[in-house]
Parts: C-alpha cells; structure tokens; sequence
C-alpha cells in the first residue's frame, strides 16, 4: 500500500513537470488573450519557439513572405537590417538572405502522423467534448457528477472505436491506477517526457482542463470535476487499447548548446527596431509632464479609456471636438470585482485573469418604472424563445411546427442575410422602446446594500467598504497623475457588438476578462461621486472639486458609439452633458470614417452599423490586430499623432509618483496583460493551424465552450484567420513582439525591473520585443533596454553608414496589404 502510495505521489509529480508547457485556455465566451506559450518564458525566445516546434509543431516566425513584404514596403529599414545584421557577423545582401529563408522554408516538412494515434485524438476529443459540455447538448454524458476517469469508464465498454473492456471491471478503478497500470511499463525517468507528448498532443483540450482546475469558482468544475490526471488516465488507457504507441516520438530534440539567434528572428528584431523608431519619432520629447502642454484652462470634460489599441482611434477624434481631455487606464479600472449582470444566468470575472476577484457586485434594479419594463419584454421573449425551442426538439411537434412557421423563418432569413441593415434599424427602433439593462439596473456598490443573506452565500463579500471604494478611487488617481478635475468626469469602459460570432468575447474588454467594460466604469464612478470617499482623498491630497461629477459610459468597439449611463447627473451639468454628447456623435462618425477608410461620415456610421448587425460578416471588425506598442506616460507624449490604433496607452506622470509606486502597479501589471495579448496575436499571426484557429468558414461551436474545425478534433486555441488577416497569405496584423515607451526616470525603472524577475524575464528572453526609457530628468534622452539591467542610449548608439543604393534597397510603397 505504501509503494502505491508513493507511485501515485510520482506520477502526480510528473504530471506537474509535463503540464508547464500547456497553457491555459479559456472558454469562448469569456476568451482571455494570453501567450500560448507561456510555459515557455523562462527561456530566451529562439530557443523556446525551437522547443514549442517539437512538441506542438507550430511555426514561430513570420514567413519569408511575409519578411519580403514587410522588407519591399519600407516597413523594415536598411539602415537597421544593414546594422542588425553585422551584429550576428552576417554581410550577405537581404534579397539573398530572403532567398535562403524561403528555400528553408520549402523543405520544412510536417511529421506524417501516425493513424492509430489520429485515431486515439479523434476517440478522446469526442469524450471531452461529450464530459465538458456546458448545457448545449440535449443528452449530456451519463455519471458526469463522479468525474471524467469514472464517467468514461463506465461507457467505455458501449464505445464501438474502441475495442477491448467487456465490461467496466475489465479497467482500472482509478485514474491513477490506470496510469500505474501503461507507465509501469516504461522508467520513470520517462514519465515526464511521456506524459508532456500526450498533453501537448491535443493542447486545447488540455489547456481548457488546467484553465478549470485553476478556477477555485468555476461551478462546472464543481459539479462534473475533471483533471489533468484523469484526462490521461483516459489517454493512455485509449492509446494501450488500440495499440497507439504510450511513447510518443518527439523528434530530434533542441540542441542543448544551440544559442546562435536564428536568421528570421534577426529580421524580425530589424523590423521591430525600425517601427521603434518610427513610434520614437512621433513622441514630443519637450514634454516635462501633462502641465507643459496645457493653456491653464479647465477641460469641459475628462473621458479615461481602457488602454485597448482601439481607444486610440476614438481619443483621437474625441480630442479633436472642443476642449477634452482623455486619459488611458486599464479597463477594468482597478476594481477586482465579479459582477452579476442584469438578468444574468452566472456571474463573471470582470477582472484581468493575473488579478483574483475580491467583491461580488450584482446589478439591482435602479428604476422600479425601468425594470418592471424591462422584466414584461424580457419575460415575453424568454418564454417565445422557449417555446419555439421544445416545438423544434419535440420529436411529435418538430415536422408541423417546421411546416407552420418555415416561411416567418425563411422571410426572417432572407432580410437578415440580404438586408442587414433593415435589421439594425428595426433593432434600434425596439431598443428605444424597450429599457435597455443598463437603463433598468446598476451595479450596487455599497457594502451596506446586502443584506445579511447576501454575504453568507458566496465565498466573496458583495459590495466595497468604505476603505475599499477610498482605495480604488485613490489608485486609479495617482496612477494616471491627476492633480485636476474637469466639471464632468466619465469613466468609459468598451464593449463590442457582433452577431452570430462564437468570439464576440475576443472583442470585448480583455481587462475585464473578455467581458463588456460598462459595469467597471459605473462601480468606480459611484466610488468618486460618494461625499464620505471624495472627504477622504482630500486627506490624501486628492481634492475633488465640488462641481465635479463622475459618470459612466461604455465605447461599443464596432461602431464606435458612445453610450453614457448619467441618471446620477444633476440638473446643474445637463448642459455640459448634452455638449458631450453631440461631440461624441461628432467623434464616432469621424473614428467611423476612419477605420472604414470612408470619406463620407454618415456613410461610415450606416456601415459599421451593418458590420454589427450582418450575421454573414466575418470581419465585423479587426479587435487588437495591429497591436505593436505600449506608451505608459502623458498623453502629451503623443497628442495629436496618428498612432494608427495599434498602441495600447496609459497614463502616467512621473512627477506625482517620487516612489514609483505607480509605476511599479502599471509595469507589472497592464505591461504583463499587453504583452500576453501581443504574443498571442504574433503566433496566431504566424502559424494560425496551430496557435489560432483556422478559418471561421468550417469551424463549429462545441459545447458552448469553444470550437472545432470540421466536426471535431482539438478545441481551437487561439483567433480566427478572418481577425488577423486579409486572406490566407496576407497578414493585416503585422507579428512583432511589443515595443514599451515609458517616460519615467531611467534609474526607476530599473529598480522595477530588479525588484521583479519575473517582468525583467519577459525583457531579457525576448518576450518584449524592446523596452524604451524618455527619461524625464536627462532633458527626454531615450534610452534602449540592452539586457541584465543594462541601458543604451538612442544618441550614443552607433549609427549605421547610410545605405548604398543597390537593386535590393526596398522603395516605400502603399503598405494598406500587409
């Protein structure tokens, strides 16, 4: 018994060791950007996408065409690839180096795979999804309440793919002792490697399960348990029964000595380097801090954005409008919180995953007229809508209530696939109607608004003390550096509005968990507009004017359309509320315009607004693709230039924060939460099989969990071609890992980045593509992260002898495909 104990200690320890190469994978309805090689960080670049090669067979650069494109458009300057090059000792000519990679890329061949293991994939993938369902198939899975191991073993003998048990005694009683049972045949000093194969050699599903077991709340968990243990149990014990091979061959292995930076990564560091310069190029280096640009008037109002690349467009539009000022946080604007929608089914984590909950907000009716409204139509629609569903899964109703009602079907159909945009209006018609959930209900945020019951139910305490709503409102001051306050605040979440579209999520707030950004924006303007919280910053040097009012609003990403919940405003500010809101009209139209490349403003709102409602688009918009940069500082830095929406913006003075504090909460958090979202946008750029998801023309939705392409298989891990690429061979997000500006003191920043091995890491291996200083204190000097806590500076760097023309110099041309 004690030798069984301490096999099973072993075997669980190296199921530990195998799963640190897996990656988490969220369900599609609430899709959290992260690296899909996250397990692989602790190592330098090059080496870690050899590595991910071998076991997951995805490629880690772009393809040579894509180099060539970027090389013949300008993207990537001579003068830098010229310098970047002689830095690895390589002076053969860039058209020459473009021919070898693309001859290396002809003879890169795929392992052909072996047919009894495709075939355990395709046995296995359809348990998983049959045990993860989550209430999408009419008949679940028997036994699922025992736990993945148990429930299979009890139908296995039913499965025709696989022979072998008789009966469910045939097979081992435990997950472990089925694993005892296949590994007890090989070393241990194998398990490890064994069990690693089989775990990436269906990544989705295994990441989807660590992602579960990670989440101490997830009630499907709770209620049909599954773990990476039983997950191989079942593997191996598949694999045994068809006679798939337990070891699986992981190629040649990486060359323990292997340090030399392949050739790609060093056009891929050329052409990070030359957008670097571009970015440099575009920031006011005379700015000392917000003050030094400013006329000393008081802004008509301050809207904070989330600093999603998306932003960037409408702040530009909204500055533009009259005297605003805009201003970049992360968009669940620092409350940890999980939050209860109106009319919700579940509760959702509206937080970035690195950060855990800490309160539990639900949305309570805040207009009795509103919700008793809201209540009478939803109350209708949710009975139609079940109603029509037991017609169309009775087996007796199905065929006449498809004889009766085909011809409302087809006729609702053809409008909405032939005219989308009759659609929209008419939808637009019923919401005016209809009190929208943000109309009939707000979160409510006063710990004292719950009662006793309330707070015994959940393992978190629903609503913010005192102390907690002075602690947000403080923070999210001093880490943008406010010292004043315009009469109207506005607290601007972002949410996005697609139709029949499995990764709406991926386009919604990846600071609030792929979820809508609106309920974050209204707990922290109820937070500001308390008197007891405003008394209490005082006491902090945070002096609130008494005109000042906060308000919420939520950016809708695909139309752009700001929509701003102001029942708490006062008859006092109506005024300067209906100036706000004909200037945001104004700004959509023209960020409209933009992003549609339309020079008609009307043209452009009709259009996005289809893009929203048409259940056939597929590109109802392009989300974070194009995503290069992060500028944590002033917006001065970079007012009134066209950052091209590809960079994420926080605000940031240098002036307010003496201990960097400030700095510290922004480095090892939103610059930690960007770079998750940058990397999974470059592989999926690069190898979209395998780190995205394929096409959204064949893939399928899977137990409302994710999707399949085709009729089964893994569970996609990552974005779909259409959000990433024009066609199959022409990206339009161009893969390049971040660039970081931080206008801050250099000598700041590096005790940060000593202070936290973790972020220096992300640096010093390559994560980040580079990292810039504006230092403040040296008149805007720029200095470049060299590594090991090392700085060099931008004017000392030896400038590259000007480039001899030559056939191969690229000629700037339009770049509107790539």
């Amino acid at each position: 018994m004690t030798r069984n104990t301490d096999d099973a200690r072993r075997i669980e320890a190296s199921i530990d060791s195998a799963a640190e190469r897996i990656g988490s994978v969220w369900p599609l309805h609430s899709f959290v950007t992260a690296n899909p090689l996250s397990g692989f960080e602790d190592e330098p670049f090059h080496r870690a996408v050899a590595e991910a090669e071998e076991l997951f067979g995805g490629r880690g650069y772009p393809h040579p065409s894509v180099f060539r494109r970027a090389w013949e458009s300008g993207r990537i300057d001579a003068d830098t690839l010229r310098a970047e090059l002689a830095a690895h000792g390589i002076d053969r000519d860039p058209e020459t180096l473009l021919e070898e990679m693309a001859d290396a890329e002809a003879e890169r061949t795929a392992a052909d795979p072996d047919d009894a293991t495709e075939t355990v994939d395709r046995v296995l993938s359809k348990w998983l999804a049959a045990f993860l369902d989550e209430g999408q198939a009419k008949w679940p899975m028997p036994n699922r309440e025992a736990g993945f191991y148990r429930a299979w073993r009890a139908v296995a003998p039913h499965d025709g793919d696989v022979p072998g048990p008789a009966d469910a005694d045939d097979l081992p009683e435990t997950a472990i002792e089925a694993l005892e049972s296949v590994l007890g045949d090989y070393p241990e000093g194998r398990w490890v490697e064994i069990l690693e194969a089989h775990l990436a050699a269906l990544p989705g599903w295994s990441g989807f399960i660590t992602q579960r077991t990670d989440d101490a709340v997830d009630p499907w968990q709770e209620q049909y348990p599954i773990t990476l243990a039983q997950y191989l149990a079942v593997r191996l014990t598949i694999t045994d029964l068809l006679d798939a091979p337990i070891d699986l061959d992981a190629g040649d292995g990486i060359d323990a000595d292997a340090d030399e930076v392949p050739l790609p990564e060093i056009w891929l560091t050329a052409w990070e380097k030359s957008y670097r310069e571009r970015l440099l190029d575009g920031i006011d280096d005379a700015v000392t801090g917000p003050e030094a640009a400013g006329d000393g008037g008081r802004p008509a109002a301050q809207l904070v954005f989330c600093i999603d690349t998306r932003s960037e467009v409408i702040r530009r539009h909204v500055e533009t409008q009259g005297p605003y000022e805009t201003h970049g946080y992360a968009g669940f604007f620092g409350v940890p919180m999980r939050h209860r929608g109106y009319e919700a089914a579940a509760d959702t984590d509206a937080c970035p995953p690195i950060v855990e909950p800490e309160h539990r907000i639900v949305d309570r009716p805040a207009d009795a007229e509103s919700a008793a409204a809201r209540d009478r139509w939803t109350g209708l629609a949710t009975a139609a809508r079940k109603h029509f569903k037991t017609l169309k899964s009775n087996l007796v109703a199905a065929f006449t209530f498809v004889e009766g009602a085909g011809s409302a079907y087809g006729s609702a159909m053809a409008a909405r696939t032939l005219s989308p945009s009759t659609i929209a209006t008419l939808e637009s018609a019923i919401a005016e109607r209809v009190p929208s959930r943000h109309e009939a209900a707000a979160p409510a945020v006063d710990y004292d608004a719950y009662d006793d019951h309330d707070h015994a139910d959940h393992d978190l305490p629903k609503g913010l003390s005192h102390e907690a709503k002075v602690e947000y409102a403080r923070n999210a001051f001093e880490l943008m550096g406010w010292t004043e306050f315009a009469r109207l605040v506005v607290f601007t979440g972002h949410a996005s509005e697609t139709t029949n579209n499995p990764f709406g999520s991926s386009l919604d707030c990846g600071a609030c968990a792929g979820n809508p950004g609106g309920p974050n924006a209204r707990v922290l303007a109820a937070i500001c507009n308390d008197p007891d919280v405003k008394a209490a910053l005082r006491e902090h040097g945070i002096d609130i004017p008494e005109d000042t009012v906060f308000l919420a609003g939520e950016h809708n990403t695909t139309t752009d359309e700001i929509t701003l919940f102001d029942d708490d405003v006062p008859e006092s500010h109506r005024e300067d509320l209906a100036s706000l809101r004909a200037d945001l009209a104004r700004a959509r139209a023209e960020a409209a315009a933009e992003r549609t490349a339309s020079a008609d403003d009307e043209a452009a709102v009709d259009e996005v607004e289809r893009k929203a409602a048409d259940w056939a688009e597929t590109r109802p918009e392009w989300g974070l693709a194009g995503n290069a940069s992060f500028v944590i500082g002033p917006r001065e830095l970079t007012a009134d230039r066209d950052l091209d929406g590809r960079a994420f913006l926080h605000s940031y003075d240098w002036s307010v924060d003496p201990d960097g504090d400030a700095l510290e909460a922004i480095v090892t958090g939103p610059l930690v939460v960007t770079q998750w979202i940058n990397n999974q946008y470059y592989f999926a750029t690069v190898d979209n099989g395998v780190y995205g998801s394929g096409s959204k023309v064949t893939q399928n939705p899977v137990g409302n969990v994710g999707v399949v392409q085709g009729n089964g298989g893994d569970l996609l891990t990552g974005l779909p071609l259409q959000s990433l690429k024009l066609d199959d061979e022409r990206p339009f997000h161009q893969p390049l890992r971040l660039t970081a500006v931080i206008h801050a003191p250099r000598e700041r920043v590096t005790e940060i980045l000593r202070d936290h091995e973790d972020v220096r890491e992300l640096l010093d291996n390559g994560w980040i593509g580079d990292l810039t200083v504006v230092d403040p204190e040296r008149d805007n000097e720029s200095f470049h992260y060299a590594g090991d806590l090392e700085w060099a500076s931008h004017r000392e760097e030896a400038t590259p002898e000007a480039a001899t023309p030559t056939e191969t110099t690229p000629v700037a041309e339009s770049t509107a495909d790539d």
